[in-house]
């Protein structure tokens, strides 16, 4: 049913091609930003959700309002001493949530950092059921308001894309995030590889692709073409750890060469065997970005 249902589907994108572009473009951008209802998961997620709810205990929720509705952030400080070693803000990934970032901020947590996990619009426990990258800078713009400036950013996956755009100030109207660093596990460099995968998945002809290259820049006030991470930050050298598994299957390692190559300031960690969501769980991968976090130095590359 599923097969049949993405067939035709791709068969009505493809024929809107020829009659009304625009909307189709318009239409397929709305698809893009649709997020699952986060109050239906499936088994496999309500059982990870389940097993973390003693650990989400221990935050002090917040929520936050921002211009689409309301986020919601958790606050997790060490257990038994102040917080000493600076705040950093973690960021999930698209259809995830702050349980799914457990390892990673406990890992920070046991190392003297406040820990700020943010709960991204349509997931979670934030309302909404759409998200796209200028929803989701406007969140960080909301928590970075609150309990920034940032020691680190940590974002997976989509997280990580939307902690660069954050940091480098990407939006129009939003200003940069303050932060010191930032680490990227598993994430995304170029946004306009994303939507043309998308495309290819819906059928879209070139005319309506364009139209949805035209609704990011009508949000975003810039041009799709300008949201590709390793050029941003090659244009703004703040230091970066990049963790990234060669057998991901959802986020091409060309991700992770593409941001090495952005200059000497980005550190490269292959995290080998892991994929795209083992990652999170793995201590070495946890121990490797507290370590970057804490240094005080310009760490060397590392292939």
């Amino acid at each position: 049913m599923a097969s049949f249902a993405r067939k035709v589907i791709r068969s009505v994108f493809g024929a809107a091609e020829h009659v009304a572009p625009r909307l189709t473009g318009r239409a397929a951008f709305e698809i893009f930003c649709r997020t699952a209802n986060p109050n239906a998961p499936s088994p496999r997620e309500q059982k990870a959700i389940d097993q973390a709810a003693r650990f989400m205990a221990e935050g002090r929720r917040h929520c936050l309002p921002i211009k689409s509705g309301s986020v919601t952030v958790f606050d997790f400080r060490p257990l038994d001493s102040a917080p000493t070693a600076g705040t950093v803000l973690v960021i999930h990934g698209w259809h995830s949530r702050t349980e799914y970032m457990k390892t990673v901020v406990e890992g920070f947590r046991d190392a003297g950092h406040r820990v700020i996990s943010l709960d991204l619009p349509g997931h979670g426990h934030s309302s909404g059921r759409r998200l796209n990258m200028v929803l989701a800078v406007d969140a960080v713009r909301a928590v970075g308001e609150w309990f920034g400036p940032f020691k680190a950013v940590v974002g997976h996956s989509f997280g990580g894309a939307v902690a660069v755009n954050a940091a480098v100030g990407s939006v129009e109207g939003i200003p940069p995030l303050a932060a010191e660093r930032l680490v990227l596990i598993a994430a995304p460099s170029s946004m306009p590889a994303i939507f043309e995968d998308f495309g290819r998945f819906l059928n879209l002809g070139p005319r309506s692709q364009i139209a949805v290259n035209d609704q990011v820049e009508r949000i975003a006030g810039r041009p799709l073409s300008q949201f590709v991470g390793s050029e941003q930050l090659a244009l703004t050298p703040i230091p970066t750890l990049v963790i990234h598994a060669p057998d991901d299957r959802e986020v091409s390692p060309d991700s992770a060469r593409m941001f090495a190559a952005a200059g000497d300031h980005v550190h490269l960690y292959w995290a080998r065997g892991l994929g795209h969501r083992r990652i999170l769980a793995d201590p070495e991968v946890v121990d490797e970005s507290v370590r970057f976090v804490a240094e005080q130095k310009q760490p060397e590359l590392v292939h």
